[in-house]
């Protein structure tokens, strides 16, 4: 089989990837699949884990196989499964959080991280459901009701798509921000008031709405872009909102944000809202329940750019500029539908 493979991150993953062209097809134990992928979705977590400068070095073996979001047919199901081979599935590659192994043409993956495609979604569209559309879930369900008031900073990406619609599924009131460029693709989503963060600083805007007597009622965060926002969530949230951080990583930046917002008291500058930390929750129930859900219209997943299996590091490069609306797709099989 072919598969991506790294041996170094020093100035960035994408410029040390190599396609092997014969490489034995993995093994699975009982309590996997063998999928033949047909496509994988890229996520920002496929590159910032390896690059974190500690976890990188440490965490990940090398010569290592990035992503974690696979789509692709059932050759072996794992033993005990309803899965039946030739059956189109998709989810994570691994039960590694920290991901890698999708970037190829055969994977082994755990049972417990793969569910069946619902008819009519196609094999790309199904790749880029499982970090996104999981994670948005686990930022929104489970802190909203009909009416809530939600602000999502960064409603373009990967996983802003997803949670301005999960987020109207569940009724609420939905706010996001993004640049000029997106207004119309978030309108187009769903979101009620959208807030572009080159017109004036985010915290004003924020100010202003919470001013008019609609403060929020949950913050979340996909860019980590401002400590500020945290720290000053009082002053334009509801006294008992509740503050996601989707955008977590391994950066010196976020890991000292995350002990200041843990440990520094309210009372002396420290946060006074409740602060969540979120992560895509990728289990065969929640993978259906999203499934269906675009299936059935209700969700409608947003791709930015399908690459073929030989330009995965355009795809990278792509993703790593920040511009990309919706999901990057790399079309493993040359299905390109």
């Amino acid at each position: 089989m072919r598969i991506w493979r790294y041996d170094s991150t020093v100035g960035g993953l994408e410029e040390h990837l190599k396609l092997h062209s014969s490489e034995p097809l993995p093994k699975p134990s009982p309590t996997q699949h063998l999928i033949r992928v047909v496509a994988v979705a890229l996520n920002p977590v496929d590159f910032k884990a390896p690059e974190a400068p500690f976890i990188g070095r440490f965490a990940f073996k090398k010569p290592a196989t990035p992503c974690f979001d696979v789509a692709g047919h059932i050759i072996t199901p794992a033993d005990g499964s309803p899965l039946v081979p030739g059956q189109l599935v998709f989810g994570a590659a691994t039960s590694n959080p920290l991901g890698g192994g999708a970037l190829a043409e055969y994977v082994a993956a755990p049972a417990n991280a793969i569910c069946r495609v619902p008819s009519g979604i196609s094999p790309p569209v199904a790749a880029g459901i499982p970090v996104a559309a999981t994670t948005a879930f686990a930022s929104l369900v489970p802190y909203i009701s009909k009416g809530s008031r939600v602000f999502i900073n960064g409603g373009s990406g990967g996983v802003g798509t997803y949670a301005i619609q999960i987020a109207k599924a569940a009724e609420a009131h939905v706010t996001v921000s993004c640049s000029a460029r997106n207004v119309e693709l978030c309108r187009s989503l769903g979101a009620d008031d959208v807030l572009d963060y080159n017109a004036l600083p985010l915290l004003d805007q924020l100010r202003n709405v919470a001013a008019t007597g609609h403060a929020f009622d949950l913050v979340v965060d996909n860019v980590f872009s401002d400590p500020a926002l945290y720290f000053q969530a009082h002053t334009y949230t509801s006294s008992d909102a509740k503050f996601v951080e989707v955008a977590a990583g391994p950066s010196r930046a976020f890991l000292q944000f995350a002990l200041g917002a843990l440990l520094w008291p309210g009372f002396l500058g420290g946060g006074r809202r409740k602060l969540v930390f979120a992560a895509a929750d990728i289990t065969p129930e929640t993978l259906e329940r999203i499934a269906d859900w675009i299936a059935e219209g209700v969700v409608k997943p947003v791709t930015d750019e399908v690459f073929p299996m030989e330009d995965v590091a355009k795809a990278f490069k792509r993703l790593k500029s920040g511009r990309a609306t919706g999901k990057i797709i790399i079309d493993v099989a040359g299905v390109k539908n």
